[in-house]
């Protein structure tokens, strides 16, 4: 039960969509951010986007938001949740491009402190093939994703158990998008 009365059944508005729900004034806001970071036209595609998201919901130990996007992540990558659990298990070993390591290298830094990330790191990202704009929308995305992450744990809210929560939440997500997202 969340710390703070929703006036929502939690268990079908659980983690941030009851949140999102009770606060639509903040919601839509955070909806449109997460819109524009994991879904807006880009060079890193939205698998991509979506893995740095549950990467850092990993590190944060967030159980929903590790839930639901890598979920989502996996929806919208061919290798799948496969994928994701390797990544999450041995980023070093994970088989994915070296341009992408690179940047979960500097999201995992953000996550400790923005300050952890280094011009070595922003190199090597660089050499790798990342672009300005590809460093920039990881550090957005890793740094918002630890303010979402605090915000669903930091109020308590109910955490389903069952994978077949999140994988409605990716469907709906990957068909609708974030702003269209209303389960």
């Amino acid at each position: 039960m969340a710390y703070i009365e929703l006036g929502l059944s939690e268990q079908q508005f659980p983690g941030i969509i009851g949140l999102l729900h009770a606060r639509p004034i903040s919601g839509h806001l955070l909806l449109e951010l997460a819109e524009v970071l994991l879904r807006a036209p880009h060079t890193l595609a939205p698998g991509e986007r979506e893995l740095i998201a549950a990467y850092v919901s990993g590190l944060n130990e967030c159980k929903f938001c590790l839930g639901s996007h890598s979920a989502i992540a996996a929806a919208q990558i061919s290798e799948g949740m496969q994928l994701v659990e390797q990544v999450r298990a041995s980023l070093d070993n994970a088989p994915i491009s070296e341009k992408l390591r690179s940047l979960l290298r500097i999201a995992r830094a953000v996550q400790d402190s923005g300050l952890r990330v280094t011009p070595d790191m922003v190199a090597a990202a660089r050499d790798e093939g990342a672009t300005d704009v590809e460093i920039h929308d990881t550090v957005l995305i890793a740094a918002a994703f630890c303010m979402f992450n605090r915000y669903v744990d930091g109020l308590g809210t109910v955490t389903p158990d069952s994978s077949d929560s999140y994988a409605q939440i990716a469907h709906d997500i990957v068909k609708k998008g974030y702003l269209d997202f209303d389960s």
